[in-house]
């Protein structure tokens, strides 16, 4: 139980730093949020709790292929100025292009 509010804990303190930084330095707070982070912290958590490289390695192959998938969230934002996109039209456009994603993601893994 402990081990899971620590995860908790420290999953919160990252996101709202980054949230806060945002304001103040939006390229630094990019840049912080783009890095690898959360993978790898939990892939940390993941292997702490379950001692197992088997599922380790799979998880991080796993997260490999998401990885480019999931820009597609992101491509609504960078052609926000050109259709002229409010903030919530590329969040939304985004959140679909994400589900588009995660089907691309499934077929690609169904390939391998």
């Amino acid at each position: 139980m402990g081990f899971a509010i620590f995860k908790v804990i420290l999953s919160a303190t990252i996101i709202s730093f980054a949230s806060w930084l945002s304001g103040k330095m939006p390229q630094l707070a990019g840049f912080i949020v783009a890095l690898p982070i959360t993978t790898l912290l939990v892939l940390l958590f993941s292997h702490t709790e379950y001692n197992s490289s088997e599922v380790s390695v799979a998880f991080a192959k796993n997260i490999f292929i998401a990885i480019p998938v999931t820009l597609l969230f992101f491509i609504p934002f960078l052609l926000a100025n050109y259709f002229m996109l409010s903030f919530w039209q590329c969040y939304l456009y985004g959140l679909v292009l994400l589900v588009i994603g995660y089907f691309i993601y499934e077929y690609i893994l169904n390939l391998l």
